[in-house]
């Protein structure tokens, strides 16, 4: 591990600035920007199709990024181009417009350092420095576990792709990871279809761990599990993360294993991040509807409960008036961030003080 760029606890490891992954007029992620403190366990939810997993394989660097910046342990990995390459267009418009020599030189000027940051962003996102320091778990166990490959071979071709060319100390590797996630030496000679799937998703964090990364995204890793096999995976993820001295990116629509695992919590909606706040703050007071709503849905093992709770229904054309002014995403309180515009965030400031 030496040679690395170290971070210390606390400090921020990932910072992800306007991030935009768009697939042709389909906006994905729409302008999201947050951070991950160094050990922290940073969970992101939302129902299905907000972007929560684009925006993981996006600073996993699975999708070439719209626009926006990723910065891992302070240097750039990844970066888009379409800002600039609408900067310059709007450029080249006004210069043929433009009669003043002062101000058509000053516009050219622009245009060049457009066209720089675009061929410095090629460079960054090219880099493949922290390739091995952040790692993904995937969803669908099985459907990210080639078939063909015994377990041993799967866990082992990170390694192998690194240039590690030891079989023993491939091999050693592979032995201490399958005992990290609780399964045993005799399973490395075996093929994924002949595991259950919480045994597979096992398999997916020993490939996860075996690069002995910093951080891992985990896209959904439990909801393709039974209730009691998700347990067991959540305690092996925060077992390892603290045996490891991990940070994780947890990404989940279930509000309430997310709290339980996550330290702050980014609410995203339609490819926009609408509330962000520690766990323990979001659950006591969540500020923007779409959250109330999803906190709403939370079902709980009591009947009386249940039979008082009321579903909170978030209908966009009625919570908010944007027709004056757009939202950003504004601190209405200490480390409390809400997507929101000025009258939103007056009336979000009353409600705190009482």
């Amino acid at each position: 591990m030496s040679g690395k760029a170290s971070v210390k606890e606390g400090e921020t490891l990932l910072r992800v600035e306007h991030l935009c992954q768009y697939f042709k007029s389909n906006k994905a992620v729409d302008d999201v920007s947050f951070e991950i403190k160094k050990g922290e366990v940073f969970g992101l939810v939302g129902e299905s199709g907000c972007g929560k997993t684009t925006t993981g394989r996006s600073i996993i660097k699975l999708y070439d990024i719209t626009s926006g910046n990723i910065y891992f342990k302070g240097e750039r990995i990844a970066a888009g181009t379409l800002s600039y390459k609408q900067n310059i267009s709007d450029a080249r418009k006004r210069l043929k417009a433009e009669t003043d020599s002062a101000k058509k030189a000053e516009l050219e000027k622009y245009i060049q350092e457009q066209q720089e940051e675009i061929r410095a962003a090629k460079r960054d996102h090219r880099k493949r420095k922290f390739y091995t320091d952040i790692q993904m778990i995937f969803q669908d166990p099985i459907a990210s576990l080639d078939p063909r490959m015994t377990v041993k071979q799967i866990i082992a071709e990170g390694l192998v792709i690194n240039g590690e060319k030891d079989k023993s100390v491939i091999e050693k590797k592979v032995y201490e990871a399958l005992e990290m996630v609780g399964l045993v030496r005799e399973h490395a000679g075996r093929y994924p279809h002949e595991f259950s799937g919480g045994q597979r998703q096992r398999i997916g964090v020993a490939r996860a761990v075996v690069m002995e990364p910093e951080l891992i995204i985990a896209d959904e890793p439990v909801s393709a599990l039974d209730v009691s096999i998700q347990a067991q995976v959540i305690n092996l993820l925060d077992d390892l993360r603290r045996q490891m001295g991990l940070t994780v990116l947890f990404v989940a629509h279930d509000l309430s294993v997310v709290k339980y695992f996550s330290d702050r919590i980014g609410v995203m909606y339609y490819g926009k991040l609408v509330e962000l706040a520690s766990s323990d703050e979001l659950f006591l007071h969540p500020l923007h509807p779409y959250t109330k709503s999803l906190l709403s849905a939370i079902p709980m093992p009591d009947p009386e409960y249940e039979k008082q709770r009321k579903r909170i229904t978030y209908v966009p054309l009625r919570d908010h008036d944007y027709s004056q002014e757009k939202p950003t995403l504004r601190e209405v309180l200490p480390g409390h961030f809400v997507h929101c515009n000025q009258a939103e965030f007056e009336k979000y400031q009353e409600i705190v003080k009482e």
